[in-house]
């Protein structure tokens, strides 16, 4: 049996296993030079003091206190063997360098897309991580995607409140297809749950992200990390190789290709999303931002939600195309949107907002100026959900308070609830999705890794160049 403690605050937490990093340079002074670029720096957060442990306390059946290297059990031959198995891997690594963090903070804003070549991140070869114990697996990439939390980090747009989720030096890639050691095509639930940090699940047959304490986050046998793709101990899907726990696991359908099992895990955010909105037979929902999470949150609202109009704001031709495709009603330029939401819902527009306006509306963008658009469209006692991450952001809510708006966050996945009342995890959900409504057509161009400056610039820039999801291929 595991017993995993963990005794944690905002402030500090104390590491038995994983000794501290040598201290830092100090934010405030960081931001103070900067604060003629707005406050792009704020996820300096990410480079703090704070100090992630664990505590790992270990029985074995007799109830005494066991040491060693193998906190899941097993023979300690046995987990040296796995160790050894490890082979060299080439990885795109991101590492604590204030310096270099700051300086792609600035490039980003002079030019979007130039960062990488300035920020911490790059080509290593060494070392595949060891495997934490049993249960856990290796995994060598196929695909893996760039997301827009990928690229916030690259761009020094990441808040300071993951400061103590995640442990470096940390190798992204979260969107994942890989095989796994028996040669098998699996995609990965990221979310480094209770089953791999040592604990019970929050209830029999939960999902990774599933649970609402999110304390094993940071604790358990392995380094802090929100998900594979920020953990120090894992590794991530911008690697030939990374190492992911059973539970984490799940084997692709033999009919979708590569392309199209990649977009499994973001689908899997979108249908999270369509599903969290609680939309009402024939309600009228408006959808803000049409690049992937915008196209695959479409999608789950119409094969998963009886929603009535989809009206949707999209900037590019592609991108407005793909939404009709995918099942929106009306698609609009995003300075028309409001106009388009007012229309549909027979509103009047009064100082800026609608007096009325969508039942639901979904922010698949995540700025301080879409989520003031977002609650200004959404009928009063509406809803409002936030599917894109935000950063730091300064926002009248004014408008909430008056028109009593619920504002709610959708940020992974876990296991829904449907309207009928039956339950169904989220990536089995997207999983069918991604298959009826062909969207390993968003797929629209990969790089090798060695060519990771071109792709995130690609990435950053894909509305404007006519793409969609770029991602890297380790085929």
């Amino acid at each position: 049996m595991v017993v995993s403690k963990c005794t944690a605050s905002r402030e500090r937490l104390v590491d038995a296993a994983h000794p501290v990093d040598g201290d830092f340079l100090d934010e405030q002074f960081i931001l103070d030079q900067l604060i003629g670029f707005g406050g792009v720096v704020g996820g300096l957060g990410c480079f703090g003091r704070c100090v992630h442990d664990h505590i790992v306390v270990r029985t074995d059946r007799s109830g005494e206190s066991t040491s060693g290297d193998n906190p899941q059990g097993g023979s300690r031959d046995q987990f040296a063997l796995a160790q050894l198995q490890s082979s060299p891997v080439k990885a795109l690594e991101f590492s604590r360098n204030e310096g270099r963090y700051v300086a792609a903070a600035v490039a980003s804003r002079i030019r979007p897309g130039s960062a990488a070549k300035r920020s911490p991140l790059k080509v290593v070869e060494g070392s595949a991580p060891p495997l934490p114990g049993e249960g856990w697996q290796r995994i060598e990439t196929i695909l893996s995607g760039i997301c827009g939390s990928d690229l916030a980090t690259v761009e020094g747009r990441s808040a300071r409140y993951f400061g103590p989720w995640v442990s470096f030096p940390f190798v992204m890639g979260h969107e994942v297809i890989g095989r796994n050691e028996k040669g098998d095509r699996v995609v990965i639930d990221p979310v480094l749950g209770h089953e791999a940090r040592g604990f019970d699940p929050p209830f029999k047959g939960a999902a990774p992200g599933d649970g609402d304490d999110y304390r094993h986050l940071v604790c358990g046998h392995i380094k802090p990390g929100i998900q594979i793709g920020y953990c120090a101990s894992t590794g991530g899907g911008w690697s030939s190789e990374f190492v992911a726990h059973k539970s984490q696991i799940r084997s692709v359908p033999k009919r979708l290709s590569d392309e199209a099992a990649v977009m499994i895990e973001p689908t899997a955010v979108g249908v999270h999303g369509a599903l969290r909105a609680k939309v009402a037979p024939g309600a009228t929902v408006a959808v803000i931002g049409a690049g992937t999470m915008g196209l695959v949150t479409i999608a789950a609202l119409r094969k998963y939600t009886e929603a009535g109009d989809i009206v949707v704001g999209a900037k590019y031709p592609e991108q407005k195309e793909l939404a009709a495709s995918l099942g929106a009603t009306t698609v609009v330029d995003p300075t028309q949107l409001l106009r388009a939401v007012r229309r549909a819902t027979g509103s009047f527009s009064i100082g800026g907002d609608l007096s009325g306006g969508a039942d639901v509306t979904i922010d698949a963008i995540g700025s301080a100026a879409t989520i003031d658009q977002a609650i200004g469209m959404t009928k009063p006692r509406g809803r409002v959900v936030l599917i894109g991450m935000p950063g730091t952001e300064k926002i009248d809510l004014t408008a909430l308070w008056h028109r009593e708006t619920e504002l709610v966050g959708a940020y992974t996945y876990g296991t829904e609830t449907l309207a009928d009342g039956t339950t169904a995890k989220t990536f089995k959900l997207a999983a069918d999705l991604v298959g009826s409504a062909k969207l390993g057509r968003l797929v629209s161009q990969t790089y090798p890794l060695d060519r990771y400056e071109d792709a995130l610039d690609h990435a950053v820039n894909a509305g404007r160049r006519g793409a969609i999801k770029i991602c890297f291929d380790l085929r």
